[in-house]
């Protein structure tokens, strides 16, 4: 037989080979397709649920980007979904759902700061990339390896309020009334550290439960000492039932909150008593206050397309979810489904135009954001309005 015949006869046992594989099954390779998997762990239900809704919305957005455009580089990617229904224990139990069953390759969430804090420590351990939602300064502070953020940090958030305090009401003492959840602990706790650099003390510190709906006796216990505002940390319901009460014990000590009430909800459960709230948060909430370039651009772009799919005004939990996801999947078409390389390239990432604002991650900093990206906000006849600084 000639080189030619063997040849021929080699290829034709390939293609009966390959035949009776794909018809018959019982091959050691597999003809599936591979697929990505992202984990998602975010609150559609329970108090939280005001946060995670829209960071699902606009990861759904993405999800159909990704289908239209046939994954990430012809490969197929599927968002695992979890809902931690608010509690921070559930979000311990999906991340661990996420990674040892389903294999993940990255994780985004979760909403809330105690929920990511619980995501944060298995992850840690396993060595899964996570972009964090949630603001509290203790997800990102110190560094964790494989923890990144994209909302604007406590730290930041609270530098911020203080300056206005400063600068603007020219306050010496002030209290704080916080949620007694992770959220509103760490953002009390990073307002005593940094109040002194301001010259601003501390003359009453209160916390209230996550689902209280009356704060009467603690704004008393306020009103009993010489603060001269009151600095709200926590997310809704609670910051509206203060507003409520305030209004109801005739304070007019200047309420100034958290970016944790920076969605409609906060306008629609305070009702009246939300008029004249004040509050520092990412100037995406009024995109006017954005200097032209490529991080207005992005915002316009995501705004528009909310609205037309949803419509819906963009919230800064709305932009949460489009910059977590966007940062994952832009690794993603680098470092494929490798975690490492996932998280290297996050951490490499400068200058990226998100909706949150301009993001720069580095080896000592996995916030990425700084004051540029904030604004203060007030509430005035329903609708926010610019603090204007001097």
């Amino acid at each position: 037989m000639d080189r030619r015949a063997s040849a021929l006869l080699i290829v034709l046992a390939v293609l009966v080979s390959m035949t009776a594989c794909l018809t018959f099954g019982g091959c050691s390779w597999s003809t599936k397709k591979r697929k990505l998997k992202i984990g998602v762990i975010v609150s559609l239900s329970g108090l939280a649920a005001p946060l995670g809704e829209p960071e699902q919305r606009s990861i759904n957005l993405l999800k159909k980007q990704l289908e239209r455009d046939h994954g990430i580089n012809g490969t197929s990617v599927e968002f695992v979904i979890e809902d931690d229904e608010s509690d921070p224990a559930k979000a311990g139990a999906a991340v661990s759902r996420l990674i040892a069953q389903e294999k993940v390759s990255a994780i985004i969430g979760g909403s809330s700061t105690g929920s990511t804090l619980a995501i944060a420590s298995v992850s840690t351990n396993a060595m899964v990339p996570v972009v964090a939602m949630a603001a509290g300064t203790k997800i990102t502070q110190p560094v964790r390896n494989y923890i990144f953020s994209v909302a604007p940090g406590d730290a930041l958030v609270i530098k911020k309020a203080l300056l206005y305090f400063q600068n603007e009401l020219k306050v010496k003492k002030i209290a704080i009334l916080h949620d007694s959840n992770a959220y509103g602990t760490g953002g009390a706790d990073q307002v005593k550290a940094q109040a002194p650099q301001y010259g601003i003390s501390i003359a009453a510190n209160e916390s209230y439960g996550s689902a209280d709906t009356d704060m009467i006796a603690q704004l008393t216990k306020i009103t009993r000492t010489d603060a001269q505002a009151i600095l709200v940390w926590g997310t809704n319901p609670g910051p509206a039932s203060i507003a409520k009460n305030m209004r109801q014990l005739g304070i007019d000590l200047p309420f100034v909150g958290s970016s944790g009430i920076a969605n409609k909800n906060f306008i629609e459960l305070a009702g009246a008593a939300s008029e004249g709230v004040i509050f520092p948060v990412s100037r995406l909430l009024l995109p006017s206050t954005i200097p032209s370039g490529k991080w207005k651009n992005a915002v316009g772009k995501f705004s528009g397309l909310y609205k037309n799919v949803y419509g819906k005004e963009i919230d800064p939990f709305a932009a949460h979810g489009w910059d977590a996801s966007n940062i994952v999947v832009n690794a993603m078409k680098v470092a494929g489904g490798d975690r490492a390389k996932i998280r290297d390239e996050i951490e490499k990432l400068k200058n990226y135009a998100g909706v949150d604002g301009v993001f720069t991650y580095s080896p000592t900093d996995h916030a990425g954001l700084d004051l540029k990206a904030l604004v203060m906000v007030k509430i005035q006849n329903g609708q926010w309005v610019e603090v204007r600084q001097q």
